[in-house]
Parts: structure tokens; sequence; C-alpha cells
């Protein structure tokens, strides 16, 4: 007897047909596999052009940099034979040797002394630095029993000289075009054939501050700068940074407020570094009267661009901690701040530590930020302290190329070549450090 739906009730679904086995032999099935194989094929192919284009451009500018750059750490030398009169200089040999010997040798007359000895040189006599005579008065302010004897100094030729015996011009090219007059060459040749030209390693690329000579510039004081503002940055922007990152994660009451300052430290993250740039200057400078072009200025406003990005390191680190680790010291006792500095932050530490070395590395790369600020200054001495008129590594980079002087084209190179290898140390370091100390739970 057949069963008769209640008024209202929906009526009994059609039976579905059971669906039948895909043939997957059929030549449409067949031709569907060959076209998606076919996409999987060119999508990785696509990739992998992606990425052989990409590492042809940075091995394009890793060997640019290289070649323009070696010769920066080399510098041409000329042998001189120099009589070091007392009378040509100025001064007393007897008074030299006493108490105020070195302010006196300081004074001399140290430009006549190296003109008179240059003469040997013949036609090439005026191809030596023009600041050469530092190297005068630097061997006898550290021998004073030079006075009155004769000595053989290397000391450095001028920049076109030193190009020549590296190589950079091509002397078969026209005089007006290669970049180097025909007396030049003379002179280059005849000092070669005199066997008074050396070349070797660059010390004081390494050790000098900024000059107008090509050949006596260097990038110690930017290094130092560079050092000094760090050192600044780190001091302020890693505690402020873990600590905030502390209590935005384990203390802050989950709510409105909590939320704006998330909000507000991703926000940070993403602003343009020169405004943390105006903000140093609108208020370090113009404000607090702070000095200008100074390591401790350049490091506040460092820290404050680099800050949100340790923050967010630090809650992703501090986060990764599993919750039963703080469910175990609050059960055997320890109050929210023992677990929070006895076991969270020491779990949590590599993963801090990454994020800051990243961020410390971003901070070093930096010149938006210190343009405004002054630390763009021709600085000649090597910084004094965290109040000295300093410029960075970044910011001689610069200054150098902007120069017009083509030896200056080679420290240009020679420079970002020390810059990359300090930016490629520090990554490797936050490298080593997330894969030895990282926990996984």
């Amino acid at each position: 007897m057949a069963t008769l739906a209640a008024p209202g009730a929906a009526a009994p679904a059609a039976a579905m047909p059971e669906r039948q086995p895909t043939d997957w032999t059929t030549p449409a099935m067949q031709k569907r596999i060959a076209a998606r194989y076919a996409k999987e094929r060119n999508f990785r192919r696509l990739g992998a052009g992606a990425l052989v284009v990409a590492a042809s451009f940075l091995a394009f500018l890793l060997f640019t940099i290289v070649r323009d750059g070696w010769t920066g750490f080399l510098r041409t030398e000329a042998r001189i034979e120099v009589q070091f009169d007392a009378t040509t200089l100025g001064v007393d040999p007897a008074a030299a040797a006493g108490p105020n010997g070195q302010v006196m040798l300081a004074r001399a007359d140290w430009q006549a002394l190296l003109l008179q000895a240059a003469q040997q040189l013949g036609p090439a006599s005026d191809q030596l630095s023009d600041a050469a005579w530092m190297q005068l008065r630097d061997a006898v302010m550290a021998d004073p029993a030079l006075l009155g004897h004769k000595a053989s100094l290397w000391v450095p030729v001028r920049s076109s000289i030193d190009l020549l015996a590296k190589g950079k011009f091509d002397l078969s090219a026209p005089a007006d075009s290669r970049g180097v007059s025909d007396r030049e060459v003379a002179d280059w040749r005849w000092l070669e054939g005199q066997g008074r030209l050396r070349t070797g390693f660059n010390g004081a690329f390494l050790g000098n501050a900024d000059s107008t000579e090509p050949e006596l510039a260097g990038i110690g004081g930017a290094a130092l700068g560079s050092l000094l503002t760090l050192l600044v940055t780190i001091a302020i922007a890693f505690p402020l940074g873990v600590l905030s990152a502390v209590w935005l994660e384990e203390f802050a009451p989950k709510g409105r407020v909590a939320d704006i300052i998330e909000l507000s430290i991703n926000n940070l993250a993403a602003v343009p570094s020169i405004i943390f740039g105006l903000l140093g200057l609108a208020f370090f400078l113009n404000f607090a009267g702070m000095p200008r072009s100074a390591p401790l200025v350049g490091g506040i406003t460092l820290a404050l661009m680099i800050m949100p990005v340790i923050v967010i390191a630090a809650r992703v680190a501090i986060k990764s901690v599993p919750p039963s680790i703080r469910d175990a010291a609050l059960g055997i006792g320890a109050s929210p701040i023992q677990v929070v500095f006895h076991h969270v932050l020491p779990l949590a530490l590599p993963g801090i530590m990454t994020g800051t070395i990243i961020g410390v590395a971003r901070a070093l790369g930096e010149t938006a930020p210190l343009l405004l600020i002054g630390m763009r200054a021709f600085v000649t001495d090597v910084p004094q302290g965290f109040t000295a008129p300093a410029t960075v590594l970044p910011m001689q980079v610069f200054l150098w190329s902007d120069d017009v002087q083509r030896g200056f084209v080679e420290k240009t190179s020679a420079a970002i070549i020390v810059l990359l290898v300090v930016l490629i140390a520090m990554n490797s370091l936050a490298i080593y450090l997330r894969n030895r100390f990282e926990r996984r739970w």
C-alpha cells in the first residue's frame, strides 16, 4: 500500500544516478593530462627563467663593482730621496728634540721641502700628490733624528699617474677621449723607466678619512662613524623594542588600545625612511638643539626607524614559545615576570637576535634619514666621539659618486665592496643564529 505524504511535506529527492569511473585511457582524457603537464612544465621553466634573470643582474652588478673597485685597495707611490734640511723646514734641530718638538715639527714648512725633493724627478716633478708632504712630516715626527740626514721615502703620486699605473686608461684611444693628457702619459712612462714607481696595498684607504685628493681619501672616518652610529642605534632600539614586544605579547590587556598600538607599529614599519629623517631634523636638531652631523643624532634617528621591525620580530619569536612552557613555570610557583624573563625570553632570544641583526643591517645601509640631519658633511678627520661631526659608509659612497674626479670612481666601488662585505657578514650571522639556536616544538 502506497504511503501518502503529509500535506506540506517536501517530496522525496530523486535518486542520483551512480557516477561511472573516469576512463583515463580515452584520447580526450590523455589530451587533458598532457595539457596539464605542459602547463606545469611551462610554469617551472618560467620560474627558473625569472631566477636566471635575477641572478644575471646580480652577477653583473657584483662583477662591475669588483672590476672597478678592487684597484681602490691599491696605491701607487714614487720613490724620492729627501734631505731633511732644518733650514728649509725653518726649525731648530735642538729645539725639535725638546718637549715642544712635535708642535714645532707640525708647523714646519714641509711643502717647501717636498718641492725641493721633487726636483730629482725631472720632468715628472709635479706628479707627486699635493698632500705627499704629510709622508715627510710623519716620518720625521716618528723619528726626529732624521733632521739633517738624507732618507729614501715612498710618497703617493697624483691620481692620474696612479690610474695609469693600474691600467685604467686606454692609451690607444685619442688623447681627448681617454681621460689623461699626453704629458701625464709621458711622465708616467719616465717614472716607470727610472724604476721609481711601485703599486701596493693601500692601507691609507682603510685608515684615512675623506679628502679632496682621491689618492689620499679613505673610509676609516666613515667606518668609525658607522660604528658609533650603530652603537647608539642598538643601545636604544634593542631594549625598547624587546620590552615593548614583551608588554604587548604578555601583559597588555586585550582591547581597543592594544589593537591601536599594534596597528601603529605595523604602519611605522612600512613608513619611508626619509620620514624619520624629517622627524630627526624637526625634533632633535631644531627643537632639542642637538649637534648636527653627530653619530648620536644619527643613531637615535635610525633607532626610531628600526624599532618597529624589532618589535614585530620579537613578538613573533615570543609568540612561537609554546604555552605549555608558561603553564609549567606558573605551575611550580613562578611569578609572571619570572616566567617571561627566566623561560620565555631565553627561548625566544634566537628569533629576537635574528630580527635585530636584520634591522641593524638595514640601518647600516640607510642614507635618506642621515641626509636630513647633516651627515653628508665633508669630514676630513676621524670622529673622536658620539657628538663629533662624522659621516657613515653609505653617505661616503654617495659623496664620492657625485665627485667629478676620475680617481673617485674606483674609491666609490671599493667602498661599496666594503659595505657589501659588512652587510653580507651581518645577514650571514643572522642566518647562523637562526639555524643554530632555532627550536622546533
